[in-house]
């Protein structure tokens, strides 16, 4: 049985049913704080349990036999991360100790962690590879990069294998609009673009638009939420095959401007789309893009979902949906 922790969250709940297609069974840990109990299949075995409740973690390890972790569980808001480290330590660095550690206790040799994209800080390679400098430049970034390091401690030391997943800006929904990206608050720039395209949004904040890019506006890469879970799902089979522990970023290898999203945006609902030019956010980097040769290579993964159909299916969803 897979353990995924954080699968009442965005790219858990479309990593478990991923995981039922594939023929595994799956058992989700979720402490619903920011995850929603109606994106879990009900099928699929439930613990209302924190991660900082180490004692509950023993437990649902003895309760069920867990072959490997899938852990997506973390709070992962930046500036939410600048205003209040603490809760990000402790939630994400403690939770995460609490887990492997009790993971190790139980046998489990398995493990895929969700890392970030964001270890890499202002990137000097592009696209970035895996073996670029890691300068994470807010806490949320540095307890995702303690993870990592965690991992690798306990792989040297009690063999334990695992692959981190730096995976770049995850988008899009479900095809079937039976799951799809909701946050409270939304961070994100395509639901904030759909947003003001469904009337619930006035307009966009676009955050600088002198960086050096040819429209001045920054560039991301941007991934299907189908593809991140087909990657976790290869990132298993991988563990299961008996290689050795990795890390690989999980991106597109393309990138695109906020301004090229509003536009793409437009021409696929027909709508105008307010925004606004505001000050650069601290931190953000001009471009981010992923060198994916690795995940290609090693995993058989391959990204099957371009920009346009990210912003449709996340459009759908959102459409569909009653507030």
């Amino acid at each position: 049985m897979i353990l995924v922790t954080g699968g009442a969250g965005y790219i858990g709940s479309h990593t478990v049913r991923f995981l039922l297609k594939n023929g595994f069974e799956v058992a989700v840990l979720d402490n619903l704080s920011r995850g929603h109990i109606e994106s879990v299949p009900q099928n699929v075995r439930f613990e209302k349990i924190d991660l900082l409740d180490y004692n509950g973690l023993l437990k649902a390890f003895k309760k069920y036999k867990i072959e490997a972790v899938i852990h997506f569980a973390a709070f992962a808001y930046v500036g939410e991360s600048v205003g209040n480290p603490g809760l990000y330590y402790r939630n994400n660095v403690i939770g995460s100790f609490n887990l492997i550690d009790a993971a190790q206790k139980n046998g489990v040799e398995k493990f895929v962690f969700s890392s970030t994209c964001s270890v890499y800080g202002n990137p000097v390679i592009l696209p970035i590879p895996e073996e670029h400098k890691l300068e994470p430049l807010n806490p949320y970034a540095r307890t995702k990069l303690a993870i990592e390091g965690i991992l690798s401690d306990y792989g040297n030391s009690y063999g334990m294998k695992y692959v981190s997943l730096r995976y770049f800006n995850a988008a899009g929904a479900s095809e079937n609009m039976e799951i799809g990206e909701s946050h409270d608050p939304e961070p994100h720039l395509i639901p904030l673009v759909l947003f003001t395209v469904l009337d619930r949004k006035e307009k966009v904040s676009v955050y600088g638009n002198d960086y050096p890019t040819k429209d001045g506006t920054c560039i991301r890469d941007y991934v299907h939420v189908n593809d991140l879970a087909d990657a976790h799902v290869k990132a298993l089979n991988f563990l299961n095959d008996g290689m050795p522990s990795d890390v690989f970023n999980i991106g597109t290898g393309k990138g695109h401007s906020v301004k090229e999203i509003i536009d793409i945006a437009e021409k696929i609902t027909g709508r105008k789309i307010k925004y606004e030019i505001t000050d650069r956010r601290p931190g953000d980097p001009g471009v981010l893009i992923a060198d994916n040769t690795g995940a290609k290579i090693k995993l058989g993964w391959s990204p099957k979902y371009d920009i346009e159909y990210i912003i449709e299916s996340a459009y759908k969803w959102h459409n569909n949906q009653k507030f």
